[in-house]
């Protein structure tokens, strides 16, 4: 029975994907029901990451105190119960509320089990699984567009996804006593004395650790430079290559894509090389896209460029978490993943937002430019993380 855990922790990576899109495809229909400006998506987007970062940087102590498998079942259950208030809200300030829950529960969940499978399973799950993520991502917003084509409010599309993490919620709820057996005799056990016996590590004291603070910022310049290129792709297509508003948004989306292939295609890259040369490559696909997106020239080798940022993304995501009981060792993986988790949010909230005002007040040109330096600052961190951590033999 214990085999059956594999394909619940898949279940559960695309659960994680499926209310990331929501909000954007469905705000459309939802900002002039609340009679209020189309920038409020913002507000509500900002309580979920902040929600999120809280969560994850208690995601150690959490994890230590009531084991992966709770911890993921609870969050799961918490995510469902805010996306049901989605359902049923009809006031803008409704929203604000339970995206308080929304945000507390994607973060523990997000951490714990990613710690869970870097130390469980070989790298090439933590590829896959992160796959299945991109397909929960990506099927979100297909659920909420055949609710809103159906003559059916947006309150339908949020509903079907609660009622698919409530069936989850249930699943990981009699799933609970595989966990522990999963995790008996491995390292990082629920009773083996990572999880639950060893003190949950401080801030103070996570960021005294040798590579924390690189690790850290390496994952905040990734996901900065993936929501970065997510967000603003489609307007440097159109404004400044001239490439028609309905073409740059079918490329743009074709940059996620890219991620989730990558990813399903990296799985097997996994078996030849380790995560350290995985992240090498990616980072050095991104390079070359970007360095494409600069040579003046036809539109398509702007729209090949960002394919192949999309490509590069695949791997680093996965490979960084991967790494990270190899770095830190497995007693100290739970609290390292919980800040990364954490800065990676940090990124998303305020990079792309920064990158608005160079666009609005310079030039959005500098699209490319400005995903350069970010790649250049998680080049030199990652380098410096790997060095420090070199000649440690933690695990």
């Amino acid at each position: 029975m214990i085999q059956l855990l594999l394909p619940i922790i898949y279940l559960a990576f695309i659960s994680l994907g499926l209310p990331d899109a929501l909000l954007g495809s469905a705000w459309p229909a939802m900002y002039p029901e609340f009679q209020v400006p189309v920038s409020y998506a913002g507000i509500i987007s900002m309580i979920i990451a902040l929600g999120t970062i809280v969560s994850s940087l208690q995601s150690d102590r959490l994890t230590r105190t009531l084991g992966t498998g709770k911890v993921t079942a609870i969050s799961v259950a918490m995510t469902a119960a805010a996306l049901f208030g989605f359902s049923a809200s009809h006031s803008f300030w409704l929203l604000c509320l339970w995206a308080v829950p929304y945000g507390l529960g994607a973060g523990s969940v997000d951490a714990a089990l990613n710690n869970y499978v870097a130390l469980h399973y070989k790298s090439r799950h933590m590829s896959w699984l992160h796959c299945m993520w991109g397909i929960g991502a990506t099927a979100g917003p297909y659920i909420m567009g055949f609710a809103l084509s159906g003559g059916k409010s947006w309150n339908s599309g949020y509903r079907y996804i609660a009622i698919l993490q409530i069936f989850l919620t249930a699943i990981l709820i009699f799933s609970l006593p595989l966990w522990k057996k999963r995790s008996k005799g491995g390292a990082g056990s629920e009773t083996g004395g990572t999880e639950r016996d060893a003190k949950a590590l401080t801030l103070p004291e996570i960021i005294r650790i040798p590579g924390a603070k690189e690790v850290m910022i390496c994952f905040f310049c990734y996901c900065a430079l993936e929501q970065t290129a997510s967000l603003w792709a489609s307007s440097y297509l159109n404004l400044f290559k001239g490439v028609p508003a309905e073409t740059a948004a079918r490329f743009a989306g074709l940059f996620f894509i890219g991620i989730t292939v990558g990813r399903a295609v990296s799985g097997f890259i996994t078996m030849k090389l380790n995560d350290v040369q995985m992240i090498r490559l990616g980072q050095t696909i991104i390079g070359i896209g970007i360095l494409v997106m600069l040579i003046p020239g036809p539109q398509e080798i702007s729209l090949a460029g960002l394919i192949l940022i999309g490509l590069g993304c695949a791997p680093i995501y996965p490979c960084i978490i991967h790494s990270t009981p190899e770095h830190f060792g497995a007693h100290r993986s739970q609290a390292i993943i919980g800040v990364q988790m954490a800065s990676a949010y940090v990124g998303t909230c305020l990079m792309p937002p920064l990158f608005g005002l160079i666009a609005n007040h310079i030039s959005v040109a500098l699209f490319p430019v400005y995903m350069l330096v970010i790649l250049a600052l998680m080049v030199v961190m990652h380098e410096l993380l790997t060095k420090k951590t070199a000649h440690r033999n933690l695990i």
